[in-house]
């Protein structure tokens, strides 16, 4: 069984904001499959179907980004998945719009809800997909950038990321080793 999870916040107040581009990229994945995240339970929302002969979860923690891995880590308990069968996926200040970067392991490089999970895997070795939304250009606070809407020049590169993120995830899921996904999506 493997495990898709998308960092964000609950709520239509978060619903379409930089910090939630994992929810974003998770429903991406949903839609594409005809899949309806409609299970609540582990603090989270989730599906669970089948992808090529394989169980899959798709994750959404409802705990609010600070403490993700509370979820994570209660459905990955109660379904015995490995941490190996599990991908992150979260906004990256450091990456800009239309850009992701996939690792096998990281720091939480001072993302909150990475933090969250990294402290409740009890590792830092789990793979990930970092999904860029750039800097705030003015003096904005960094809290309030992420909680911000994408601005109309950045929709199409942040769709082309969205769209991108969830394809290396069906590449994942459809059996490539995950360091060859990697060596596909991040010199693209």
């Amino acid at each position: 069984m493997k495990c898709i999870v998308g960092l964000g916040n609950p709520g239509k107040k978060y619903e379409n904001t930089r910090h939630n581009v994992g929810f974003m990229v998770v429903d991406e994945l949903a839609r594409r499959n005809g899949w309806q995240i409609n299970k609540s339970k582990f603090k989270g929302t989730f599906v669970m179907e089948q992808f090529g002969g394989e169980k899959v979860i798709l994750l959404k923690p409802q705990t609010y980004m600070n403490l993700s891995g509370e979820s994570i880590r209660a459905l990955i308990d109660f379904y015995n998945i490995e941490i190996d069968d599990i991908v992150v996926i979260y906004d990256d200040l450091d990456l800009p719009p239309g850009k992701i970067r996939l690792r096998q392991k990281g720091g939480h490089g001072g993302h909150n809800g990475v933090r969250n999970t990294i402290d409740h895997l009890g590792t830092k070795d789990f793979k990930r997909i970092r999904v860029g939304i750039g800097r705030p250009s003015t003096n904005m606070p960094v809290i309030d950038y992420v909680l911000g809407t994408f601005p109309k020049s950045d929709q199409e590169n942040m769709q082309t990321s969205i769209s991108k993120s969830a394809d290396a995830c069906e590449s994942w899921l459809k059996g490539k080793p995950y360091l060859e996904v990697m060596n596909d999506y991040n010199n693209s």
